[in-house]
């Protein structure tokens, strides 16, 4: 790699240095340590401070220099991590700069043209790296990450950090890599070399801890083992983009739903730190303002707004995106703004706009006082700080909020704080042409939708009409059909339905796209990913703010399966529906941190009566009946649509008012702050979807452990290398294909998947044979042989059965050191007839295929021990079938006109051969033929190359073909009206069945002594595992 010319003195570098190569003008240098004398003291002092320090001179173990004959100073020109890579820059400037320096006459001239050469080169090459802040040591960091870990090129480093990694209480300092797809590190102290690379998709745990030890530090746990980094100068910087790294990876591979060709972060081949910088900041805005998917943000000023209510100047910062002015004050609580910029000048048209719910209009009563006083209470509101869009939210706003919402106004205020009217202002006409789309279409979501309409708020009067069916079903087909990765969802119904009542139909279209797509992510998608996410920081803030519970019930799990229809349905289905509309007023406000607050309150004011639970029936009980407990005393709702409870009549029970439970929840836990839950839902996505992955894995190996005897170590280790197989291959493509093959809807065997190539990569590694030249052609039959139902993929189970076949006892079984050839295919031919499978039904293989089957065989044999035995086993076994063959086709030919047309070919036992089975199909002969040169024995003195074997022509009785011996050896043609196999064969053709080949292979005892060998199941796998990386370069 070319460097930016810099002056070294070569003097002082002499003791860690060794000239290779020099001109006049040029030295090429191998650092000490490296090669032939690494193993001395000086190699391990050198390799050290390599590790620890980080500057230009020690970045690779080869350098070029410049030097003149008149001059003292030298100038670092190139380096290299192998002498190929840096004698390619020397021959390099031997042709085009070296000649060319002798026409200068001084010294100044030539480092002067050298410079401007190297300067020149760096330019071209135009590498990612002018994108950092310091692009040299960021290309020298580039070359230091594929020297140490080998990784495929492709593999994109985003930054590097110097840090110590702990092995117990002994720190290792090094350096920590944050590439793409992998966390690296690496350490030399003294000879000690620590190295580490693990992959973003098996990180389960990431998270800042402290300890007595260690003052600050990042904890990262892969495959259930904890590794802790620290004394890094930038702690948080660094966690914040090992987060976005994580957690891209857990979107691109198992979150498919929320990841598409569309996604800023496609292309695994462009990421570097200032776009996920980017892209994490634009995240935030969206999430912060409630804005559609499509914004992004493009200034952030800060500055102070003139806020007329308090006719004061408020410190925030505005936000411009493409298509909305924003402000938020300096602690985001104080007063935010939204302004759409194509809303400016029409905005007194909009305020006057009357939005009126169809589904409402049917429900409208009478209004309590308090009803009345909430109305006008909102227009002193609207009056003193706007209405729509251009509205200030301040605290006043979520005083009013948390007092409840008027029914009149439900519907326009979940569309404002929901950040709905901005989806439906900028896809105007959008749910129109869904209906028209998917109007009469049939699917399976449509199928599920039917089947739940009429559970959904069934007592209310709004859905015992058509009119409220209708619209339901609409607006869940609509979505349906805009969103078919996630399609329909239970609970989904439930929500609508409560949408319905208060906003009109299109309305509860956006309601529902900005609920499931930006408010609730990954909630409605059968893993329901998001609900667990959440469940888990419920969990971490039950530890944090109710100790006492925490202490009374060590396992919190109780908690999350009580609680998971709380956030999937927003406590509609728990509560009467009269209070759980006060439940999400709050939630379009505040998101899902109402809900968290929520459920701590009512956990906090049952506290009593949980804590006196013996199991969990008991806790179920309490919860239930306080919810029945929950009223909305100034609910304007009819008697006839209110929810009646079981205790309604049960004057023992102390009623609870929503109002009042939603207020203490605010003022108990109202400094959880929104910026807080979300890096808890970062940190937990992470350990929910390894969770998920483990119970599928412990669920495949419970399942394949019944038909293989690899033990639970083995299995495990080769499902985890099943499954990265996987994910090598999608780690560098921008939606490969093969995402499609992991599908996590399917049942669990079926989950990952392989393709052929995919399953040759990994079958090359783990067999156990020397690697030859018919390597592809066999991993490319055994996929054919395990793909069963012939869809091009193949599930663990079929994988690990093929591997089977590699383990001793398959010919030996466990305990027995040897085992009778004839007793073991009795018992196999047993085992297939229980099965309802015949070896007999196996088609016969032809010329070709059995010459491939032949070369295939030599390539396994090569490089064995017994190869000269085993090659000579071959050319008998050849040999023998082939003269078998030729018997029976003379006999064929003798005697045509006796022989029905369909009648198997007829043929006799040698004396001399071994004892061969039969088949319906045909009877071979091994000798007895006169019309031999030579005879068998004879011929199998000399093993064949793999050029013996050949395919020719046998189209006439005279032509010779090469017999795996060496020798020419006549075949007899068949009459094309006597078939020799259950496919009418072209006039001279030959072949042979299974059973045939099968047995005169038992035959041979070193043959049987190569497959009965024991296999080291363990050094294969650990094989595989080391080289996994390497062979997707």
């Amino acid at each position: 790699m070319w460097l930016k010319p810099e002056e070294v003195l070569l003097k002082n570098a002499l003791k860690l240095w060794v000239t290779e190569k020099s001109n006049d003008y040029f030295v090429l240098q191998r650092r000490r340590g490296y090669g032939e004398d690494s193993g001395g003291l000086t190699g391990l002092l050198v390799g050290t401070l390599d590790t620890v320090l980080d500057s230009t001179a020690k970045v690779a173990p080869f350098r070029i220099i410049h030097q003149t004959p008149d001059s003292q100073v030298y100038w670092n020109i190139a380096c290299g991590a192998s002498l190929e890579e840096i004698s390619q820059h020397w021959d390099w400037l031997q042709q085009n700069i070296t000649r060319t320096l002798s026409v200068f006459d001084s010294g100044e001239d030539i480092t002067s043209f050298v410079q401007g050469k190297i300067r020149g080169l760096i330019a071209e090459e135009g590498t990612s790296a002018s994108d950092e802040e310091d692009p040299e040591r960021f290309r020298e960091a580039v070359l230091r990450f594929e020297r140490l870990f080998g990784l495929p090129q492709r593999e994109k480093l985003v930054t590097y950090f110097s840090c110590s990694y702990w092995r117990g209480r002994v720190p290792n300092q090094g350096w920590i890599y944050l590439s793409t797809n992998f966390l690296c590190f690496y350490s030399y102290m003294l000879g000690n070399e620590v190295k580490l690379v693990y992959p973003w998709d098996e990180v389960s745990r990431l998270e800042r801890t402290s300890s007595v030890l260690l003052a600050e530090s990042i904890r990262v746990c892969v495959r259930g083992e904890d590794h802790f980094f620290s004394m890094l100068l930038r702690l948080q910087q660094t966690y914040v983009i090992m987060q976005q790294l994580a957690d891209y990876a857990i979107v691109r591979f198992f979150d498919k739903e929320t990841f598409n060709a569309e996604h800023p972060l496609a292309n695994p081949l462009h990421i570097t730190q200032r776009a996920l910088e980017i892209h994490a900041r634009n995240q935030s805005f969206r999430a912060f303002f409630r804005l559609p998917q499509e914004e992004n943000l493009c200034e952030v000023y800060e500055s102070f707004l003139w806020v007329p209510f308090c006719h004061v100047n408020t410190l925030g910062k505005i936000c411009v995106s493409e298509n909305y002015l924003c402000f938020a004050s300096q602690d985001g609580s104080q007063c935010h703004l939204i302004i759409p910029l194509w809303e400016v000048r029409i905005l007194q048209i909009f305020l006057q706009t009357a939005k009126k719910s169809v589904i409402e209009t049917a429900l409208e009563k009478k209004k309590y006082l308090k009803e009345r006083m909430k109305e006008q209470s909102w227009q002193i509101h609207f009056a003193e700080y706007g209405r729509g869009t251009g509205m200030f939210c301040t605290k006043k706003t979520r005083d009013l909020i948390v007092r409840g919402v008027p029914e009149t106004l439900r519907g326009e205020l979940w569309m404002l704080f929901s950040g709905a009217v901005h989806d439906m202002a900028s896809h105007p006409g959008y749910y129109g042409r869904l209906l028209e789309e998917c109007m009469g279409s049939s699917s399976l979501a449509c199928d599920e939708i039917e089947r739940d309409l009429h559970r959904s708020l069934p007592e209310h009067p709004a859905f015992q009409s058509d009119t409220g069916i209708s619209a339901l079903r609409r607006v869940l087909t609509a979505y349906a059909h805009r969103n078919p990765k996630i399609g329909y969802c239970q609970a989904m119904n439930i929500l609508t339905s409560v949408l319905l009542l208060y906003a009109k139909e299109e309305e509860a279209f956006w309601l529902l796209v900005a609920v499931c797509e930006r408010m609730l992510p990954d909630y409605f998608n059968r893993r329901i990913i998001g609900a667990l996410v959440d469940q888990a920081v419920f969990e971490e803030l039950i530890r944090e703010h109710l100790t006492q519970l925490t202490e009374h019930m060590t396992d919190l799990s109780f908690f999350s399966s009580v609680s998971l229809s709380w956030f999937l349905t927003l406590f509609i289905s728990v509560l009467p529906i009269e209070s759980a509309v006060n439940v999400v007023d709050c939630f379009f406000y505040d998101g899902i941190k109402a809900i968290l607050q929520l459920g701590l309150a009512v956990l906090d004011y049952n506290m009593d009566n949980l804590l006196c639970c013996h199991d969990d029936a008991e806790a179920v009980t309490v919860l239930n009946r306080f919810f029945d407990s929950v009223t909305n005393k100034d609910s304007p709702l009819p008697v006839t649509v209110q929810h009646a409870s079981a205790t309604a009549n049960d004057k023992s029970i102390q009623k609870v008012d929503i109002s009042n439970l939603i207020k203490e929840a605010y003022e108990k836990y109202g400094d959880i702050r929104t910026e807080e839950v979300e890096n808890m839902r970062k940190r937990n996505k992470l350990y929910v979807i390894q969770t998920l992955e483990d119970t599928t894995k412990q669920n495949v190996l419970r399942v394949v452990a019944q038909d293989v005897k690899f033990n639970a170590a083995q299995l495990d280790e080769l499902y985890m290398l099943f499954k990265r197989q996987h994910f090598v291959s999608c780690y560098w493509s921008v939606c490969s294909p093969a995402l499609q093959n992991h599908d996590p809807s399917l049942p669990y065997l079926d989950q990952y998947q392989l393709d052929q190539s995919q399953f040759s990569s990994l079958f090359n590694l783990l067999q156990p044979w020397t690697t030859h030249t018919h390597a592809r052609s066999l991993a490319r039959s055994a996929f054919r042989l395990l793909d069963e139902n012939g869809d091009g993929l193949v599930n663990f189970k079929e994988f690990i059965c093929g591997l089977a076949v590699y383990k001793s006892d398959v010919f030996c079984p466990s305990g027995r050191a040897k085992v009778d050839l004839q007793e073991y295919l009795k018992q196999w031919q047993e085992d297939l007839q229980r099965r309802e499978e015949n070896i007999k039904d196996l088609p016969r293989i032809n010329q070709v295929q059995f010459i491939g089957l032949t070369k295939t065989l030599y390539g396994v044999f090569h490089g064995d021990e017994e190869e000269e035995s085993l090659y000579r086993a071959v050319a008998r076994v050849t040999s023998l079938l082939l003269r078998m063959e030729e018997v029976g086709r003379k006999l064929q030919e003798s005697s045509p006109q006796k022989m029905p047309q369909n009648t198997p070919t007829s043929t006799a036992q040698p004396e001399t051969s071994p004892t061969l089975p039969t088949s319906p199909e045909t009877e071979t002969l091994a000798e007895g033929e006169g019309d031999q040169p030579d005879s068998p024995v004879s011929q199998q003195e000399t093993a064949p190359s793999h050029s013996d074997i050949t395919p020719t022509s046998t189209s006439r009785p005279s032509t010779p073909t090469s017999s795996p011996t060496g020798t020419s050896s006549p075949v007899l043609d068949t009459p094309t009206d006597t078939p020799s196999s259950p496919s009418t064969l072209r006039d001279g053709d030959w072949s042979f069945s299974f059973e045939q080949i099968l047995a005169s292979l038992l035959n041979e005892p070193s043959v049987v002594r190569f497959f009965e060998r024991a296999i080291d199941t363990d050094s294969l796998i650990a094989h595989a595992r080391k080289n996994q990386l390497k062979d997707a370069h």
